[in-house]
């Protein structure tokens, strides 16, 4: 046999018990066929000492709006409204002005429509955390809201915003796929899974999974379809299916490039919002809020596990996870599915009696460490100090058998894995602030967040999540071992290369050259 790939001089951290490390790795057809290999290959790259580890998996990621928001105005720089609006009438425009990256906890004040009224017709700015937004005075009056002069909407009225606006044209969405495919690749990421095309909180479009197979991408995708999706059909009454989507198409459909995973549901909103359902009130108070009636909600979760999707129930608050508990419990009642995987996206506020109730439905909480590295310092003060150890949680989750996926939520926050590790093990915000340590985590551990748990939460374990013989060829390449520095330099780690199916898509260093 020759193979069509060798890649020798490293450091193989293969994260498999069964044979932690190799000398060599053996590609044939885009998948490992060998490990410590003598045999002959077409190619031979040496890796010159550097650490190879399995490609990262994002189990949550938003690849078309991280690509829209690097390519429209973005205003996540500025300190003050003056500078905002700066930025804004610089920019170019259409019909509408889009601008992304807006914060009002780091501005001087508040942004408000009478101020985007000074810029122009048509302005709508995005919130930072996707559930809120701030628009023109005329945007008001299309939704018929008048007398106002804030232009602060959140969750349902931002969607009502966004339906004035969308659709965007598929070849728009497949160029931002593109883009926000680009950045996972010089992070390392070799997996991405979109957290919901079509209907919901960020779709774009009602082709939207068009856009994904426009052209081929440098990554691989898995597409969480949202619920709002879901059609009634007439099946035998036999299979218990009452809604789905055309065809019967669910959860598993797809190559190893593009899929479709779960299926998504939007419960509450975000903490940055102050939408996040909670049992009791934030420090600033209120209590957040629901994305939809609870009953409507309830209805469509129960739908699609009859019909046989994995769930993904987005729930920030805990108020929101007893719900996501609640129906998940009735679904496996009503229709039982050991293996159905379904998860907790973002699974953000935990209580601590909420924690052996997801370990005993076999919930899969995806987190976004990263959060915490940025808003740490906001999360834990309207938290208050009896709640901030219970946010995004690890070490609890693991104790209890609980598979934990690693993701990032770009571009609510920054999308590195080495970044989401770094702060699962330090637990640490940007400032320095302690945020839960005793929720603190290994390296080993938060590295297999990022690998066999993200894997495990999409399904695709047998062919990622770690560098074993029958699995795809899909490594990153790094300048150092996440297990042998510092804690605070894992972040600063380089990304020499991406290899995905055995090709070199991401490749600073030149090995390929």
């Amino acid at each position: 046999m020759i193979l069509d790939l060798k890649l020798t001089g490293g450091r193989f951290a293969t994260l498999d018990p069964d044979r932690p490390s190799a000398s060599s790795v053996g590609v044939w057809g885009g998948r490992i066929v060998a490990l410590d290999t003598d045999l002959p290959a077409r190619r031979v790259v040496d890796l010159g000492g550097a650490t190879v580890l399995p490609g990262f998996i994002d189990a949550h990621n938003h690849l078309a709006w991280a690509g829209r928001a690097s390519r429209v105005p973005d205003v996540s720089g500025c300190r003050t409204v003056a500078a905002v609006l700066e930025v804004l009438r610089a920019a170019p425009r259409g019909t509408w002005l889009e601008a992304a990256g807006y914060d009002h906890r780091v501005l001087d004040r508040p942004l408000t429509a009478r101020d985007l009224d000074t810029v122009g017709p048509r302005v709508y700015v995005q919130d930072v955390s996707g559930h809120a937004c701030v628009v023109s005075s005329d945007v008001l009056g299309m939704l018929g809201v008048s007398g106002s002069t804030d232009g602060s909407l959140a969750e349902a009225a931002q969607t009502a915003v966004r339906r004035l606006i969308l659709p965007y044209p598929v070849a728009d969405i497949a160029a931002d796929v593109a883009l926000g495919a680009r950045q996972c690749l010089r992070e390392g990421v070799v997996l991405a899974a979109e957290a919901g095309v079509g209907a919901g909180l960020i779709g774009s479009s009602p082709v939207e999974v068009a856009a994904y197979q426009r052209e081929a991408l440098p990554i691989r995708v898995q597409l969480m379809v949202s619920a709002g999706e879901l059609r009634e059909v007439r099946a035998h009454e036999a299979d218990g299916i009452r809604r789905a989507l055309p065809l019967g198409i669910r959860t598993g459909l797809g190559s190893e490039w593009l899929s479709i995973g779960a299926l998504k549901l939007w419960t509450d909103g975000g903490m940055i919002a102050r939408t996040a359902a909670l049992t009791s009130p934030y420090t600033v108070g209120g209590t957040g809020q629901w994305q939809d009636d609870p009953a409507s909600m309830r209805a469509a979760l129960l739908d699609g596990h009859a019909a046989g999707w994995q769930l993904a129930v987005h729930a920030i608050g805990d108020r929101a996870v007893d719900f996501a508990l609640d129906v998940v419990a009735e679904a496996q009642r009503l229709a039982p599915r050991p293996g159905a995987r379904h998860r907790i996206e973002h699974c953000g506020l935990v209580r601590p009696d909420q924690l052996d109730r997801i370990a005993e439905l076999g919930l899969i909480p995806v987190v976004q460490p990263s959060f915490l590295w940025a808003y740490g310092d906001d999360y834990s003060e309207i938290m208050g100090p009896e709640r901030a150890p219970w946010l995004y949680r690890g070490r609890s989750f693991l104790e209890r058998g609980i598979v934990v996926a690693g993701s990032s939520d770009r571009p609510v926050a920054d999308g590195s894995p080495l970044r989401g590790i770094r702060f699962m093990v330090e637990r640490r915000s940007r400032t320095g602030l302690a945020v839960g340590p005793d929720e603190a985590v290994s390296v080993a551990e938060a590295l297999a967040a990022y690998t066999s748990g993200a894997a495990y939460a999409c399904g695709v374990e047998d062919v990622l999540g770690s560098i074993s013989v029958g699995k795809l060829a899909d490594f990153v390449v790094l300048d150092a071992d996440p297990r042998e520095v510092a804690v605070e330099r894992i972040s600063d780690i380089a990304v020499l290369a991406t290899v995905v199916g055995g090709e070199f898509r991401h490749d600073p260093a030149g090995f390929a050259d």
